[in-house]
């Protein structure tokens, strides 16, 4: 199953969470080997990789992520899942940091990332996306 978009109970369960509080989302992306644009649109048959759609995604989105205050506060490259399901493999593993739901709220409501996102829709096979809230850290697990 693909995982791309939000379900609406997904999305309801995020906006009724508190929206005050700093938003950190975890973001693993697996991309298609080629793009899934919708017949229609102006890349249809480009033969684009899922990889050049997702960058068209990051280079047209980073302004309006900008514009809200976000920044990505951690990016790794993806080695191996050591505990969870076996065959899941990432291609971009990040954290985006918020400074609150609300700017998360209006940088997915923002016209400019609107048109950002079809971008993502085609070069994106599955995905998770996983809010946090910042806590403290230390020395020892839990």
């Amino acid at each position: 199953m693909s995982h791309i978009d939000p379900t609406r109970a997904q999305f309801d369960l995020f906006k009724g969470l508190n929206r005050d509080e700093t938003c950190e989302m975890l973001n693993l992306v697996k991309l298609r080997d080629h793009a899934a644009y919708p017949e229609g649109h102006a890349l249809y048959d480009q033969g684009l990789s899922g990889a050049e759609a997702y960058a068209r995604y990051g280079a047209e989105s980073g302004p309006v992520l900008a514009r809200v205050g976000g920044t990505i506060l951690w990016r790794g490259a993806f080695r191996c899942t050591l505990i969870g399901p076996e065959g899941e493999d990432w291609d971009h593993v990040f954290i985006a940091r918020y400074p609150s739901a609300h700017a998360f709220m209006a940088m997915v409501k923002d016209p400019d990332y609107a048109r950002a996102v079809i971008h993502r829709q085609a070069g994106v096979a599955t995905s998770r996306l996983i809010r946090n809230a910042p806590t403290e850290t230390g020395d020892v697990f839990g």
